[in-house]
């Protein structure tokens, strides 16, 4: 394993040494908890405009809520930096913890395996201090369930405020040049993985007119190696990277194997290439010289900037390239946790978070973020902001078709195996993909049974 895998397993020997604290939350009573005055440090990701935006609906909770409930609100980083403090804070005893933390699903059922984690269902079903049924049904299904955890007994351990999609960019310029002269047999975006591999060999040999960056350079895709994108890829060839029935990783899947075979034929093509620094992909398409990335739909305005700065073309998003009948989405985001602190800072997080999800702070959310909304009602009053910016709402139309990734406890861990592996592969096309991912599933199995 990598040094991640190995301080996992040293947490995990750590925290097991530590006395119990489980409690049943569905049978504890809050109804009777006065949060009046209460402290709540929440770490979050966040910066730049969103950071901005989460202070100043932090500072709005603050100045009007009725109980004098202070939320403080701070940067502790990426989410690897947040899931590393978190885990050292649970060895430590949890005093060093905040009161409400981001988390993916797959963090919180790492911290909930020591129960590090309030199980919500109290709160968010409680007469007092929970949602309405008519609140309850505002929120999208998938995003309402999916901090649900059946392998917990049900325990809800988080609380989404947003989602984003995992999402191909695309210059619909260079593509327009490309079909118009010969160089591709179809128009528009690309819909299947033949037709992302012609496109992609094409825009070597037929840079982009309005490129601002050194064509020279010009390349159809610029792979980052992330476990998020071998998922995606593997949902758009028809698979999974993880068996729910058996609760086992299948990175050796045929889809799998498939779409890492894909990926490597690309690059030994001299199709594709790696990324040199950091959002390097971003940067070269806004300037004409990659014609396709893929990505998180809340990097729209980071895109937009660069597109901007940079060849300033028409560009939108789409779907992965994919051989199923419909296409299969990477559905992907952080929800907030909360770690057992007292009942009272325990309530008073909660009821952040409910302001945090309400209808009208969540469409200034959305809109401030780029995150999807998590609120039926919300999308609805969207239209204009969806007018505007037609990749947010191409984006928005594909939720229907959204998969996840696996969330289980050591994913993190895993997630850096994954990225080894897919730079290995796509490195040498003299490795052999099938036994690469095979061992890739035993390792990341080897690291699931350590739960």
């Amino acid at each position: 394993m990598k040094k991640f895998a190995l301080l996992f397993a040293l947490v995990l020997v750590l925290i097991m040494a530590l006395p119990a604290t489980a409690q049943d939350d569905v049978d504890m009573v809050y109804e009777d908890v006065d949060p009046t005055g209460a402290t709540v440090e929440f770490w979050h990701q966040h910066s730049g405009a969103r950071e901005e935006e989460l202070i100043a609906i932090v500072d709005e909770f603050n100045a009007t809520n009725e109980w004098g409930i202070t939320i403080n609100a701070s940067n502790q980083g990426g989410y690897g930096d947040i899931f590393q403090k978190m885990n050292l804070g649970l060895v430590e005893g949890g005093a060093s913890l905040p009161q409400l933390v981001v988390a993916y699903q797959n963090q919180a059922a790492t911290y909930q395996l020591v129960d590090g984690l309030v199980d919500m269902r109290a709160m968010v079903d409680s007469p007092t201090w929970g949602l309405s049924e008519e609140d309850k049904a505002d929120f999208f299904p998938g995003f309402y369930s999916s901090d649900i955890f059946p392998t917990f007994g049900g325990q809800r351990l988080g609380f989404p405020p947003n989602r984003s999609l995992e999402v191909m960019y695309y210059n619909i310029d260079w593509l327009n040049e490309l079909s118009e002269s010969g160089a591709i047999s179809f128009e528009g975006a690309p819909q299947t993985p033949e037709q992302f591999r012609e496109a992609s060999c094409a825009a070597v040999e037929n840079p982009f007119s309005g490129a601002t960056g050194d064509t020279s350079t010009s390349v159809g895709y610029q792979l980052s190696f992330d476990a998020s994108r071998l998922a995606s890829w593997t949902f758009a060839f028809g698979g999974d990277v993880f068996d729910y029935e058996t609760g086992q990783f299948t990175y050796d899947s045929e889809a799998a194997v498939e779409a890492m075979t894909f990926l490597q034929g690309l690059f030994a093509d001299g199709c594709a290439t790696d990324i040199a620094e950091s959002f390097g992909d971003q940067t070269n398409f806004g300037q004409g010289v990659t014609l396709f990335t893929v990505g998180s739909s809340s990097g729209f305005p980071f895109y937009r900037s660069a597109v901007e700065d940079g060849a300033n073309f028409a560009w939108s998003v789409g779907a992965l390239p994919h051989t199923t009948e419909e296409p299969v989405m990477n559905l992907y985001g952080a929800s907030v946790s909360i770690p057992r602190s007292t009942p009272e800072q325990e309530l008073a997080a909660w009821l952040f978070v409910e302001f945090y999800t309400s209808p009208d702070i969540q469409a200034r959310w959305a809109e401030a973020s780029n995150y999807f909304p998590v609120r039926a009602s919300v999308a609805d009053s969207l239209g204009d902001y969806f007018a505007a910016d037609p990749a947010y709402a191409t984006a928005f139309d594909l939720l229907q078709y959204s998969a996840a990734e696996p969330p289980v406890p050591g994913y993190d861990f895993v997630r850096d195996e994954a990225e080894g592996v897919m730079a290995a592969i796509v490195a040498d096309p003299s490795v052999d993909v099938a036994a690469s991912l095979a061992d890739l599933t035993a390792t990341a199995n080897d690291i699931l049974a350590d739960q």
